[in-house]
């Protein structure tokens, strides 16, 4: 008769079992500020001040999207945000796609203290370097206008990292056996490398598009005018005009603008976290 050996098994199963228990609770933690903005941008403001507190809309308001809606030109901040995002992402994974080509297969002398210099940009927040920053766009004339937020875009540190160790893992033989055939750097690029790191720039083009959609300090900095409102800055504008008194108007409107950042994270949530899993593999 066998005996099954249950003492080595058993605390790992327990703590298998405390590790999902808790990443379920912080999951609900994190969920519940979401869920509880959809549920009182159905409520009206009388059922905001009851108390105790109503957690359901009774009955359910759905007139406050409309309302919210028509309150300011959220369609036209939609296009602005959308087209923003959009040239930020193409941009974005052109210029990205090439440096980090560049610094994954060409050699030459001090490019790893060059990418290093380039990777430790990161740690410099934005609010440091924000004002030569709008000296500079100012002199181009470009306060008040959407280049002050795509141009300074085309550079991403973050994008080159990404990007390089994907090509880092691409199989070098690949590269070598296309220079035997009479290929080139540029077609090598184009025809090797880019179609073999098409799951990564898919994930970086969500992770940019988000970031750029989520934007709201650059627009509040270098935006005057009405008509070039993002969809944060005529987020803000609304609940400094309604946010102390009509709750479910202001989060309606809050909903309104995460409707798309919702729908991208879901296509490629897989895809993102895979990226982000495969970033750390390969390299020579």
């Amino acid at each position: 008769m066998s005996v099954i050996p249950t003492g080595v098994s058993l605390p790992r199963r327990l703590g298998g079992i405390a590790l999902h228990v808790g990443l379920a609770v912080g999951g609900l933690v994190m969920l519940f500020p979401f869920v509880w903005m959809l549920l009182t941008s159905f409520k009206g403001t009388h059922q905001m001040l009851n108390a105790p507190l109503d957690w359901l809309p009774n009955p359910w308001r759905a007139q406050n999207y409309p309302d919210a809606f028509g309150a300011l030109p959220f369609a036209n901040a939609y296009w602005n945000s959308f087209y923003i995002a959009a040239l930020n992402v193409v941009l974005t994974l052109l210029t990205s796609a090439m440096a980090a080509y560049a610094f994954a297969r060409i050699r030459f002398r001090g490019s790893g203290l060059l990418f290093g210099l380039f990777l430790a940009t990161q740690m410099v927040p934005a609010q440091v370097t924000i004002v030569p920053l709008y000296l500079m766009l100012s002199e181009l004339g470009w306060i008040d206008s959407h280049l002050a937020l795509i141009v300074p875009g085309y550079v991403n540190p973050f994008a080159v990292f990404l990007l390089r160790q994907f090509i880092r893992a691409v199989p070098i033989e690949l590269e070598e056996a296309a220079r035997l055939d009479g290929a080139g750097r540029w077609t090598i690029f184009w025809r090797i490398v880019l179609p073999n790191v098409r799951p990564g720039m898919g994930a970086l083009g969500i992770i940019v598009f988000l970031a750029s959609w989520n934007s709201f300090f650059f627009p509040l900095i270098f935006l005057n005018s009405p008509e070039l409102a993002t969809v944060p800055l005529l987020v803000s504008q609304f609940a400094g005009q309604h946010g102390a008194t009509e709750y479910g108007l202001t989060l309606a409107a809050s909903a309104i603008s995460v409707i798309p950042m919702m729908i991208a994270f879901l296509i490629g949530q897989r895809r993102i976290l895979n990226s982000m899993a495969m970033s750390g593999l390969g390299g020579r």
